[in-house]
């Protein structure tokens, strides 16, 4: 590149990330010549005994047992690589990419298992199935995401959005560290948030309520099938597509947290007596210790273990808990 004069510095890149090798299990025979005879994992079955327990391996071709040589790098000598093509055709390419970059952060060793990739897919198969589901709501608040401000949301929208933005925010810490793995694993959690709730949500609470739902869908999925698009381009840039928020999703902004998303109107806090857990409470984010502690010893489990004259002091650690020392 520099000597073609499209770079003017002699090093193109700042720093070198050594990956990991992908490992798999080793299986083989050893003759009586002598020679090792390895056996692609594919063609073994593995055998469970009554218990449920692993009791062997055969090969499938003759039903004969083969050994195991336990984990070990994939190569051609040891023959225990997996067939990227087959991969491929059974579950698609996103499915592939998503495994290895949740498995596993670049640097370390990876540990191949079918079961996860199976489980890859299915996740892929939940991010579809949203969409599709959700289709409408989302079609919908791109309508009337001008019209919305959801920093004045319902509250359960409000909560929904500070867990959405702030795995955002952290993923994105990720991104800079290469820790692909739990960026994966933002976008695993974010679905969850999607689905469990804003499914809960009311959609007849009132016109605002329910715009903000769709509004917040709609958002809240744009966050994802971005933060997703390097690990998963192929889905991701067909239902960004389809769902009509760009005609391609590489074009699109990378998604940065809403500050205002991030803040707690209310914060829970533990409240012990003597150092013991007697309850749980709900404060304004931005309540003074006098309003702590009123709103703490109010609260009905308190009172059975504190009187009003016994308490020696109270230690307020901010934004975790309320210890009530009593005599």
């Amino acid at each position: 590149m520099r000597d073609m004069d499209l770079v003017n510095y002699d090093e193109p890149f700042e720093k070198l990330l050594t990956q990991g090798m992908v490992l798999n299990e080793i299986f083989y025979r050893k003759p009586e010549s002598g020679r090792v005879e390895y056996f692609n994992p594919a063609d073994i079955e593995i055998q469970i005994d009554e218990d449920g327990q692993r009791s062997g391996a055969i090969l499938k071709s003759d039903g004969n047992p083969v050994e195991s040589g336990g984990i070990g790098t994939m190569s051609k000598s040891k023959n225990n690589g997996v067939d990227p093509q087959a991969l491929i055709d059974k579950y698609g390419a996103d499915t592939a990419r998503f495994f290895m970059m949740f498995a596993a952060p670049p640097e370390q060793t990876l540990e191949w298992s079918d079961s996860g990739t199976e489980g890859a897919y299915r996740f892929l198969k939940r991010l579809w199935k949203f969409a599709h589901e959700h289709h409408l709501h989302i079609s919908t608040g791109l309508k009337v995401s001008g019209k919305v401000n959801l920093n004045q949301a319902p509250q359960d929208i409000k909560n929904a959005r500070r867990i959405i933005h702030s795995l955002l925010e952290q993923a994105n810490r990720d991104i800079a560290k290469f820790q692909f793995n739990t960026v994966a694993s933002a976008g695993m959690k974010l679905l969850n948030t999607l689905e469990g709730i804003f499914g809960a949500a009311n959609l007849d609470d009132g016109v605002h309520g329910a715009m903000a739902i769709n509004v917040a869908y709609t958002e809240g999925f744009s966050i994802l099938l971005r933060l997703l698009s390097p690990i998963t381009p192929h889905i991701c840039d067909y239902l960004w597509h389809e769902l009509g928020y760009g005609d391609n999703i590489l074009k699109a902004p990378w998604p940065e947290p809403d500050k205002k998303a991030l803040q707690q109107d209310e914060i829970a806090l533990v409240v012990q007596v003597n150092g013991k857990v007697r309850a749980h409470i709900t404060v304004p984010a931005h309540a003074e210790q006098p309003e702590i502690e009123h709103i703490a010893l109010a609260d009905d489990n308190v009172k059975r273990f504190v009187a009003p004259g016994n308490i020696r002091k109270i230690v307020l650690v901010p934004g975790r808990l309320v210890n009530i020392v009593v005599s």
